[in-house]
């Protein structure tokens, strides 16, 4: 849809537009890529990745090289929405019912709704599938948008394998053609021409799934990446044949997304929208392939508190702001900075709640050559998988944190690094600083204090609201337990949780169990076979003998059989208003329980 242009014609649109650009607010773009580390760039030093687009990009921006984001997917997005720690915010976990951004808390859209901005996502929200969570109910106007951590999650459209999928336009399910990082950025920009044409200040915030897996991808673009390996195999760590395999097919997806931010370029230089415009790239965590191949000299990746977990590339470029020339800046900053910043730099008005992260407004701008001294926390609730009957790690604990202090780094309160000596933290010094770590540990307890309190309080799922009238739930909402794949459907996992409700208005309620969703068309019983897709194969599924359904939901409890052809039990029952809890279960034929039903659908009665 838009190409890239010209040398010569960049510099005259360029040349154009500023002198053009007047005192209108600026616009805005964040760019969130999902699972790509600080290594993942030609600019830092990838050996095997060329990114020529994101490299001028940087060349072009403010880059703020002690970067720090969650080592988790969602913890990251909450705090980049809201500028408030995950721990305090409840978006904290990547499922298990800890996704949910608090709804009382205004989020970026919001505060740009509020300023006169048009406000649009285009990608992956993961802060809640469900009203009141939405992106659409969470202050953007626009969003194309798919649920859950990942396409094909098990709330995601069935059989989505990023060709041609089925995403949300708001609520409403729309088929798409294209790959899926091409119609993200081709849908944001006409969003963003509209915009730019009715002189429209415009949020666009274009979080890409890539290059989270399922590592599928368009095979041209392998081509150069596995040229570029195979040179470089006898100068990296030993890699096997699928970790070779699984490598091409991650860095080609960066290659795709170095593309699209060509094209994104092209356009808002085409546009006129360039020089006013403020570009933010980002990363979510730390890279997930970057420890086996390269990973720009720091130790882990994503999931752990080193240094590699959640140090991430941040470029920020505003050619008509009179920021500072393009520099290196190594002051300590977060997630939670950006939206204190960018309510600076757009002037927009200040939050009525307090926030987590402070605004790098006069940095950029070089009327400060640095921040006050600062110690930075990072916590988050751990995946659910091995759970034992005394410790479930989703339930965040005072010593699962990180604390940042300059070269310091203190982990689970156990482990001091100094980065100055020990980039690679392979030293623990703990004992040979006991002034630093008490100064750590002083932070660290004052923060648990001040949120420990409300760190386990669920946000629950509204049913029978007028914004939502009927409410598909998930297995991915089960508080504590974690099943958010279309594998783990597939796959029969022996699991079972509890959804947190919200019942919004009294009355007589229907609720739908199945095993598959809606648009599967299996019965409850049956397996389903492996399906070969665009770029891979997804798993047979396998068959479950499914006799009987219950339905627990506060202090009512019923069940039903379940016939052999059927693809769903349908319970009714009377609610009344207000919070509750909703587990929901199928067994065999000898009572036993198989699993809980992954899919329920929801919704209140007519009177």
């Amino acid at each position: 849809m838009f190409r890239t242009l010209s040398p010569v014609t960049l510099v005259v649109a360029v040349f154009t537009a500023s002198a053009l650009a007047a005192a209108a607010p600026p616009n805005v773009i964040i760019v969130l890529t999902d699972d790509q580390g600080y290594g993942e760039l030609s600019l830092h030093g990838n050996p095997i990745l060329a990114t020529p687009n994101l490299d001028r990009l940087g060349s072009e921006s403010i880059r703020l090289t002690d970067f720090h984001v969650a080592p988790m997917c969602t913890p990251t997005r909450g705090q980049l929405m809201t500028g408030i720690d995950a721990l305090r915010n409840g978006a904290m976990n990547v499922s298990s019912g800890r996704t949910l951004l608090r709804s009382d808390l205004k989020t970026m859209a919001n505060h740009f709704s509020l300023g006169g901005y048009q406000t649009g996502i285009f990608g992956k929200w993961h802060l809640g599938d469900n009203y009141p969570y939405r992106p659409h109910d969470r202050g953007f106007d626009t969003a194309v948008w798919f649920p859950s951590s990942h396409i094909n999650s098990v709330p995601d459209h069935w059989n989505n394998d990023y060709f041609d999928d089925t995403y949300l336009r708001n609520e409403m399910p729309e088929q798409f053609t294209g790959y899926c990082t091409d119609v993200f950025f081709d849908e944001a920009m006409a969003w963003m021409k509209s915009k730019g044409e009715q002189g429209q200040p415009f949020f666009t915030y274009l979080p890409t799934n890539a290059p989270h897996g399922p590592h599928f991808v368009p095979d041209k673009y392998r081509t150069v990446v596995a040229a570029q390996l195979e040179t470089l195999l006898p100068t990296l760590p030993p890699l096997n044949k699928q970790q070779q395999t699984s490598l091409v097919s991650f860095l080609a997806m960066i290659a795709n997304i170095d593309e699209n931010m060509g094209r994104l370029e092209s356009f808002l230089v085409e546009q006129g929208l360039r020089e006013n415009t403020i570009v933010i790239f980002m990363t979510d965590n730390g890279s997930t392939m970057g420890p086996r191949y390269f990973n720009a000299g720091m130790r882990g990746g994503k999931v752990t508190l080193w240094e590699g977990g959640h140090r991430v590339p941040c470029f920020i470029r505003w050619p008509a702001g009179k920021l500072q020339s393009p520099t290196d800046l190594a002051e300590l900053t977060q997630v939670q900075d950006i939206l204190p910043t960018l309510l600076d730099l757009c002037e927009l008005p200040d939050p009525s709640e307090a926030l987590d992260g402070t605004s790098l407004a006069a940095l950029l701008r070089g009327t400060v050559d640095e921040l006050q001294d600062r110690m930075l926390v990072i916590n988050y609730s751990r995946m659910p998988i091995r759970v034992t009957p005394n410790n479930n790690p989703a339930v965040p604990q005072r010593d699962g944190a990180a604390v940042l202090w300059k070269r310091w780094r203190l982990l689970q309160d156990r482990e001091l690094y100094d980065l100055a000596t020990d980039p690679l933290q392979q030293r623990n010094v703990i004992d040979q600083h006991p002034d630093v770590v008490q100064a750590m540990r002083t932070t660290l307890n004052e923060w648990w204090d001040r949120i420990a309190p409300t760190v386990n309080e669920p946000q629950a799922i509204t049913i029978g609201s007028e914004h939502e009238p009927e409410s598909k739930l998930t297995a991915c909402e089960w508080f504590d337990v974690f099943v958010d794949q279309q594998g783990q459907v597939r796959a029969g996992v022996a699991k079972n949780g509890q959804w947190h409700l919200r019942v919004a208005e009294a009355g007589e309620y229907e609720f739908e169990l199945r095993r598959w969703p809606r648009e599967a068309e299996f019965s409850l019983a049956a397996g389903c076979p492996a399906l070969e897709v665009t770029d891979g194969t997804l798993a047979r599924g396998k068959a479950l003998p499914i006799h009987s359904a219950v339905i627990e939901i506060g202090e009512q409890k019923l069940a039903k059989p379940a016939s052999d052809q059927s693809r769903h039990v349908t319970f009714r029952m009377v609610l009344p208003a207000g919070d509750t809890q909703l587990r929901a279960t199928f067994l065999d034929a000898q009572d036993r329980e198989l699993c809980g039903a992954y899919y329920v659908y929801v919704h209140r009665m007519a009177e």
